[in-house]
């Protein structure tokens, strides 16, 4: 991992963000974008030179406003020792998240979010759901303050399908970088019931011909899956909580029903996405 990608919209929740980037660019020697996306008038901007204002004073003294909120930003404790550099783009939300991780080869992109209520600030609505399904790289999603981000236990949430089996290696590479167990994570439910012999052939048949060291198996009954997921994660105290997207549909379905949307919205505990 050698750059991670932080959008930031100056709210305690980005600051959370921040701070985990932090704490993983210094166990990986990686390299900080900070990125503020301003939404100004049509006509403000030059497309072809974003430096090109025509917006006037208020677009001029906004955008020395951003500049001293990034160097105070900048100077906080949390990124001693961190190579971080700081960009204004003048695009939408989440074409400028997806296009700046392509141009800039990010390896992960880290967001604040506002507990149950999604990325209001900055990525609102459709637009969070939007860069989840969209990128290709993983995308860590930050509930609350955390001093001394780790990932000793990492869930895998799938419904363990041939096509899910694309992505795995993502998964094992993610984790391998903090050093975490994995905890392969199948939830059955009323409608979805299977014996636990199929169940654990399933997983088994899953990761034949990968290479884990550290990993435990793990069939949970409940009432829905997201629940299933979530109660787990609580019982283990997991760090982080890793589920699949897709492309077309935004997060992937596991099993026959589909995964809620608002998990990475409901679940306090990271969550990371991986598409497939």
């Amino acid at each position: 991992m050698k750059k991670i990608l932080v959008p930031i919209d100056f709210s305690e929740q980005a600051i959370h963000a921040c701070k985990v980037a932090a704490s993983i660019a210094k166990k990986t020697n990686s390299e900080i974008i900070l990125l503020h996306m301003l939404d100004v008038p049509s006509g403000s901007v030059d497309p072809a030179d974003s430096g090109n204002l025509s917006g006037g004073g208020q677009t001029i003294f906004y955008l020395k406003s951003i500049s001293k909120k990034f160097n105070e930003l900048k100077a906080s404790p949390f990124f001693e020792d961190v190579t971080v550099s700081d960009k204004v783009l003048f695009h939408k939300a989440f074409e400028g998240v997806i296009e700046e991780s392509k141009k800039n080869d990010v390896d992960l992109i880290v967001m604040g979010s506002q507990g149950a209520t999604g990325l209001k600030e900055m990525l609102v609505g459709s637009n969070t759901e939007k860069v989840v399904r969209l990128s290709h790289i993983p995308v860590l999603v930050i509930k609350q303050d955390i001093d001394d981000f780790k990932i000793d236990d990492l869930i895998f949430a799938s419904d363990f399908s041939d096509e899910s089996k694309k992505s795995f290696q993502k998964v094992i590479d993610f984790a391998t970088i903090f050093k975490s167990k994995i905890h392969l994570l199948y939830i059955t439910t009323i409608g979805n019931f299977e014996p636990t012999k199929t169940s654990e052939k399933r997983l088994q048949d899953f990761i034949a011909g990968f290479k884990l060291n550290d990993y435990t198996i793990n069939i949970y009954n409940d009432r829905t899956i997201e629940e299933g997921i979530l109660n787990f994660g609580r019982e283990i105290n997991a760090d982080v909580i890793a589920i699949y997207t897709h492309g077309r549909s935004g997060l992937s379905q596991l099993f026959s029903e589909s995964i809620s949307k608002e998990l990475a919205n409901h679940a306090l505990r990271p969550v990371v996405t991986f598409r497939i």
